[in-house]
């Protein structure tokens, strides 16, 4: 019984134990985490797709590519600063008012496109549209400012984890679920931890000046 469910489930499973790594490095702020990620981001666009969730599954194929662009981001913020890890910082009022106009045009386009694109597609539609538009924006939001290391992603994830959560319930995704509950904590956990970093920061500046 359990061998079958293993059977059944090896992508779902191979996914989530990809993503817990991610998640640890994350909140480690270590530059691994990327390669985690693009793993994990393999598994779940296959099951994904089994489960007619489009907008989640075209959310995989960019976060294939941003676990790149982190990557590089990372990499190239450490060599200028000139410290071991690319240094933690906030989101501006500029920049919130961007992210958030940005946010609203992707997820019109998201919605529609789910709603448009699979009839004329010949394929099944997308079973939640809003919700499944509403994780996808936010995920890929939330995942440029991971790339670009600000603190406030973890807030965005906090979000979008608990309606992601609501989501692969209603799908019945077991493991999945767990993992968006999971999910939820560590990105508490992961801003409390990257706010710590920045007030030592912050002290340290403070002591040289």
């Amino acid at each position: 019984m359990i061998i079958d469910w293993l059977i059944a489930h090896w992508i779902e499973l191979l996914g989530t134990i990809f993503a817990l790594l991610y998640l640890y490095l994350s909140v480690r702020e270590n530059i691994w985490l990327w390669v985690t990620g693009f793993v994990s981001s393999f598994f779940y666009l296959v099951l994904f797709l089994d489960e007619r969730l489009y907008a989640d599954m075209s959310l995989q194929v960019y976060y294939l590519v941003i676990s790149v662009y982190g990557w590089l981001a990372w990499k190239t913020g450490r060599k200028e600063s000139g410290k071991p890890k690319m240094p933690v910082s906030g989101v501006n009022k500029s920049l919130a008012l961007k992210l958030l106009i940005t946010g609203v045009l992707i997820y019109g386009v998201v919605v529609i496109a789910l709603l448009k694109l699979p009839e004329q597609m010949g394929i099944p539609t997308s079973d939640l549209p809003y919700w499944d538009a509403f994780t996808t924006t936010g995920g890929i939001v939330a995942t440029w400012m991971l790339a670009r290391k600000k603190i406030e992603h973890w807030l965005v994830w906090v979000v979008v984890d608990l309606v992601s959560t609501g989501m692969y319930l209603y799908k019945g995704l077991t493991v999945t679920v767990v993992l968006y509950i999971v999910y939820t904590l560590v990105a508490v956990v992961g801003y409390r931890e990257w706010k710590q970093q920045m007030m030592v920061r912050d002290r340290e500046i403070q002591r040289r000046g």
